[in-house]
Formats: C-alpha cells, sequence, structure tokens
C-alpha cells in the first residue's frame, strides 16, 4: 500500500486547495453563462428542441384549488 513519505507543507495545500477552487469557479461561470444566453435567445453553441407537449404543460395557469 502507497504511504506518502512525509508531511505535505500547508503552503502546498493552499495552492492545491485554490487552484481547485478556480476551476469550479470557472465552471460556474460558463454554466451561467450558457443558461442566460439560452434565456435571451442568444445562444449559438447549444441547439436542443421544444417539445411541444411539454411547452404546452408550463404554459397552463397553476391553480390551488383541485377539483
Amino acid at each position: 500500500m502507497a504511504v506518502p513519505k512525509k508531511r505535505t507543507s500547508r503552503s502546498k495545500k493552499k495552492i492545491r486547495k485554490s487552484v481547485w477552487l478556480n476551476k469550479t469557479n470557472k465552471m460556474a461561470l460558463k454554466a451561467l453563462s450558457l443558461a442566460k444566453s439560452i434565456l435571451t435567445n442568444r445562444s449559438k453553441s447549444f441547439h436542443y428542441g421544444i417539445n411541444n407537449e411539454l411547452a404546452n404543460n408550463f404554459s397552463k395557469p397553476i391553480s390551488n384549488n383541485e377539483e
């Protein structure tokens, strides 16, 4: 079984953590940007089709009194 020989320094831990956090922040910004472009119909890199049945279900008004 592989075991590390020496303890990792705090600075190396912080560097690795910051690199990981920067990657996740960058990915989150890209996802948010894509979502915004889809909502405003400006997306050029994301193609999707709309199912008419689903679109009709979303346009129905919601009533609280189900009879």
